[in-house]
């Protein structure tokens, strides 16, 4: 675990998961939270981005942890490979050490994500999806709500899904059950003071997208242009805030207007 080396001071601690590159929207997020008052704990898993098409981002990271600090705040950088249920409580523990308080608000933006259909998807690849998606989604609510109990405060949680499923079977299969999961958490947390929601950004150019699927979504977008991290983190912010605390238990639309 590395951090910043910011002085100590009291502001809330995020957590968001998924902040793997400097360009996603996990790292989005991380910054605007810090710009909002946060201190921010990252998690990444540098074996997962090695083998997709953009690759290990060392510097990206690295960066997004100076702008962090360049907003003020601490950042903390944790890889956790969160298909093991393991990792889950040790990086709390880990967070804890580091930061010497309990998180107050968590977004989920990691995900495990690799095209196949109906008909190609193998047994491990669904598998591992509902292992990074799913289950690692619940341990981390779950251990975030444990340790909430005793912070006072007002909680958030927050967690990015998707509605693609054609040819893309076990990512949105699992995102789907992960929404439920997260709906679910806005009423069991019941009287906790946490709010829970979900957001579809719907596709937002983090560097995945061809230019003809650029050309094809900003048509299909009454805007006209393609969505952006920053678009998401807005919402997250907004969320976040004193004035969003009302919103729970909602699936929420960030992507607009786009109508494939």
């Amino acid at each position: 675990m590395n951090g910043s080396a910011s002085p100590e001071h009291a502001r809330p601690l995020a957590l968001v998961t998924g902040v793997g590159r400097s360009c996603g929207i996990g790292a989005a997020v991380a910054r605007r939270l810090a710009a909002d008052g946060f201190d921010v704990a990252c998690t990444y898993w540098r074996a997962y981005d090695e083998k997709m098409p953009w690759g290990a981002d060392d510097g990206g990271r690295a960066a997004v942890l100076r702008d962090i600090e360049i907003a003020g705040a601490r950042g903390f950088e944790i890889e956790a490979d969160l298909a093991d249920p393991a990792s889950v409580p040790g990086l709390f523990e880990a967070i804890d050490s580091a930061a010497r308080r309990p998180v107050s608000v968590v977004v989920l933006s990691h995900a495990e994500g690799a095209d196949s259909g109906l008909l190609d998807t193998t047994v491990e690849s669904f598998d591992r999806h509902y292992a990074v998606n799913v289950r690692a989604s619940w341990l981390l609510i779950r251990e975030f709500a444990l340790r909430f109990t005793m912070t006072g405060a007002d909680g958030r949680v927050i967690a990015l899904t998707s509605d693609h499923t054609v040819g893309n079977l076990p990512y949105g299969s699992s995102k789907g059950a992960l929404d439920r999961i997260v709906l679910a958490t806005a009423r069991e947390l019941e009287g906790r003071s946490v709010t829970a929601n979900v957001i579809n950004p719907g596709p937002t150019d983090t560097g995945w997208m061809s230019e003809q699927l650029k050309a094809d979504v900003t048509t299909a977008t009454p805007l006209h242009r393609l969505g952006q991290p920053e678009d998401v983190a807005n919402l997250v912010s907004f969320l976040c805030s004193e004035q969003g605390g009302w919103i729970n238990g909602q699936l929420l639309f960030s992507n607009g207007g786009f109508a494939p």
